[in-house]
């Protein structure tokens, strides 16, 4: 799934999202250490894995999400 980055901490490695209906969700430091980044920027276009309702990885949207 694709979404936009709304915020990021790069001390907490948190922030939150926007998916395309405009829905704001927030992800923890688990979940951006889960991926291959550095840091993100505020319109950013990312891949995210939710996992009941939570997001559990965030990547850049040209890179593949995991699989499995």
């Amino acid at each position: 799934m694709q979404a936009t980055v709304k915020t990021f901490d790069d001390a907490t490695r948190s922030g939150s999202v926007y998916l395309d209906d405009g829905t704001e969700l927030p992800f923890g430091a688990d979940a951006f250490d889960a991926g291959p980044l550095r840091l993100l920027r505020f319109g950013q276009r990312v891949n995210i894995v939710l996992t009941e309702g939570r997001i559990t990885y965030i990547t850049l949207s040209t890179f593949p999400l995991p699989q499995g």
